[in-house]
Formats: C-alpha cells, sequence, structure tokens
C-alpha cells in the first residue's frame, strides 16, 4: 500500500524535521535485501522502520531484526504491520543514544534508509561502537554517498573514516520519485563491509580501548585540520616539531606538501606508524 494512505488511515503527516521519506519502491527493497547478504543466522539492526515496508522483507530472511524508530507516532502502525512477524523487536529510541552491546552478543547487519542530516552521526556511532556491525547497507542522499567513496584526490575526513574500517561501494542509484514525499535530491544505496579483524575483535582487544584507533584519527583529523593547508603544516596540530613530522613523512613516503585530500587510508596507516601514535 501507498504510504500516503497508510498515513492517512492514522491521522499521521511525515516529518519534515526526522527527514521523513518512505521507501515503498518493492524492487528496490528487495534489492537492498538481497544485497545485505542475509540468512537465518543473521542479526539485522534496521535505523528508522518508518512504516515496515523493509522491515517487513528483512524478516523474511534474516533470523532476528531490531527495528528502532524515533517517532512515537509510528509505532501503532509499525507493530499492526509487522504484528504477523515474531522476529521483528520493536524499539522505541534514538539510533545515536543506542547501545548495540544491549541488544547484540555479536557482529551484526545494518541495514536502512538513514535520515540524511544524520548520516556521519550514525556511521561514527555504530563504527566506534562494541560489538560492530559486519556489513551496512544504506540508502543515503546521492552526495553523500559519493563522498564516503571517493578516492585520492577527493578524500574527505568522513571517507577515511569509513574506508578505515573497510570497503565501501555505490551499489546503485535511486531516484527520487522511489520515495514519498518525494525528497528534493536523488538517493544512492551504499555497501560497507568491514573487515574481520574490526568486527571479530576478542575480548582483550575490546578491553583496549581501540588505542590503534585513536591513535590513527588523531592524526587523521590533525591532517584535515584546515583545508588548502599542506599536510606537514596541519600536522603540526599534533604539538609535533617540523623535523619530527618531516621523519615521519619521509618515512611513510609521503610527500608533505601534499594536501589530506590526496592521502590514502593504507599511507595514513603508514604515517600513524611511522609517528609513533
Amino acid at each position: 500500500m501507498h504510504p500516503r494512505r497508510i498515513l492517512e488511515r492514522y491521522g499521521i503527516a511525515p516529518k519534515q524535521s526526522l527527514g521523513q521519506n518512505f521507501l515503498y519502491d518493492e524492487g528496490l527493497l528487495a534489492r537492498i535485501v538481497a544485497e545485505a547478504g542475509l540468512s537465518p543466522d543473521d542479526t539485522v539492526l534496521e535505523i528508522g522502520p518508518g512504516l515496515g515496508a523493509l522491515t517487513r522483507q528483512l524478516a523474511l530472511v534474516a533470523g532476528r531484526v531490531v527495528a528502532v524508530e524515533l517517532d512515537d507516532r509510528l509505532l501503532p502502525v509499525l507493530r499492526y504491520e509487522l504484528e504477523p512477524f515474531a522476529n521483528i523487536e520493536i524499539v522505541h529510541g534514538d539510533i545515536l543514544a543506542f547501545d548495540p552491546a544491549a541488544w547484540f552478543d555479536g557482529p551484526f547487519v545494518v541495514v536502512a534508509n538513514v535520515p540524511y542530516y544524520i548520516t556521519g552521526a550514525i556511521l561514527r556511532h555504530l563504527l566506534d561502537g562494541r560489538p560492530r556491525p559486519r556489513r551496512l547497507v544504506l540508502t543515503v542522499q546521492r552526495e553523500v554517498a559519493d563522498r564516503l567513496v571517493a578516492r585520492p584526490p577527493d578524500m574527505s575526513l568522513p571517507a577515511v573514516s569509513v574506508q578505515y574500517y573497510g570497503s565501501a561501494r555505490v551499489v546503485t542509484s535511486v531516484k527520487a520519485g522511489a520515495f514519498w514525499p518525494r525528497p528534493e535530491v536523488d538517493s544512492a544505496v551504499i555497501r560497507v563491509d568491514v573487515e574481520e579483524r574490526f568486527w571479530e575483535e576478542g575480548r582483550e582487544e575490546r578491553e583496549k580501548g581501540g588505542k590503534g584507533e585513536e591513535a590513527f584519527f588523531r592524526v587523521v583529523r590533525a591532517g584535515f585540520g584546515e583545508k588548502r593547508k599542506q599536510l606537514k603544516n596541519n600536522l603540526r596540530r599534533l604539538g609535533l616539531s617540523d623535523e619530527a613530522i618531516a621523519a615521519a613523512l619521509e618515512a611513510a613516503g609521503i610527500d608533505g606538501r601534499r594536501r589530506a585530500e590526496t592521502v590514502s587510508v593504507e599511507e595514513w596507516e603508514k604515517l600513524v606508524s611511522s609517528l609513533g601514535s
């Protein structure tokens, strides 16, 4: 059923402040679920299930679906529409306050039509958390998707932040007409496959608190500190001498006159190692 008809039945209007654009193209929903590569052994986190169109398809193939919805007006809709599915848990809450450890014992898969205005915050929250997702399949604004999968010389802090954890690629484009209400921009589905070393880390590594990751991102944030500045100048934010910075850049095989946008994730890792961070 068209989202407008469902909402009219319940006397609900979409909230622009929550970025509510409901994806209802059945073929595209099926493509998203297929891209997630789910099995009955999988647990899925869905962010913003809305009216449950994607949730229903996820529940047909996954063993368990945890659907986190912020808008309390939609909870009765979800409970009614998804009542036949015993493997769906509807959670009322803010995904940015959601603690994966309270719901998942191990790696999970994220599948969601993400509100555009908090895409970056959601990615940081989930990739910084424990346990971590092993895969994310997200519908995001096309411009955001292109930024996240960028390669040198068009890297950005968000691109490095995602690609540090795994490979990212655009699965398919999504025209604005696939949503209701129709957004002003086109979207894209991205898939991020998190490297096994991050989602299969043992208890000892978790208790260390991710020190290696902290060091990596401290250096990267310094490198992107000011646009159009050369890398060697931005790295002064780390409080190191010019001599120490020059030596680390040389050891990593990076020309200090380059800008952060041209540096690959692999080069950042070499630089962090050279700095002994």
